[in-house]
């Protein structure tokens, strides 16, 4: 048991830290990062109710509803909403990187215990391919939102930066989801998928310790936003 627990946690954990570990201007609270964790994978539940609800009543029977309906919009929308009304207007996000930490804090909570509950009903022998592609791809949605999290916080015009910001994370996770439900051999598209989706998401890193330079954001000047 306690090895397919830590073999549940230690994907997410990993991951997180890594993007935490990027922030190279001023890292965040730790208890705050926890905390967003913790309400991440406490989402778990009322998502998977409501999916089972719908699959019980059978209200989801094609694949493009369950990828882009039960997955890719009820998902990124309930993270999004949380780090919308939690985490955007807090004193903590004070520089743009601040969006892909909290944001890949809420989604990797949420994929630990979502891949925990998985490998406790189908056993430990599936915990690198989760590892590699739910898991992973909860992270590389998150970077996604994040950056366009950290962008409408700082721009003068942010209604576009905040639909992109759950827009595109839903569009990638329902194509993920689609591509599983609906390829038999789905290894040949998820692949270059995968690929592709870590190279935009380490973009957008980059892309986002670069706004810090660029915008002239301070600790200072966030405070008064």
């Amino acid at each position: 048991m306690l090895t397919l627990i830590s073999a549940g946690i230690a994907p997410g954990i990993a991951l997180l830290s890594y993007f935490y570990l990027k922030d190279e201007y001023e890292t965040e609270p730790l208890s705050i990062v926890l905390r967003t964790f913790l309400v991440g994978a406490l989402l778990v539940f009322p998502i998977m109710f409501i999916q089972y609800v719908f699959h019980a009543e059978g209200m989801a029977t094609s694949a493009v509803t369950r990828a882009f309906f039960l997955s890719g919009l009820l998902e990124e929308f309930v993270k999004w909403f949380i780090l919308y009304f939690s985490i955007y207007d807090h004193h903590e996000f004070d520089e743009p990187y601040d969006g892909i930490v909290y944001s890949a804090s809420v989604s990797l909570g949420f994929a630990t215990l979502e891949n925990i509950l998985y490998l406790l009903a189908n056993g430990v022998e599936f915990a690198i391919t989760r590892a590699f592609l739910p898991v992973s791809s909860h992270a590389l949605f998150a970077v996604i939102m994040g950056f366009y999290l950290g962008k409408a916080k700082f721009a003068m015009k942010k209604q576009r930066y905040l639909f992109l910001s759950f827009f595109l994370p839903f569009l990638l996770h329902g194509t993920y989801d689609f591509i599983l439900l609906t390829q038999e051999k789905w290894g040949y598209y998820m692949v270059p998928f995968m690929l592709l989706l870590w190279w935009f998401a380490l973009r957008k890193v980059k892309q986002a310790k670069g706004l810090h330079e660029h915008e002239g954001i301070s600790p200072a000047k966030s405070q008064v936003q």
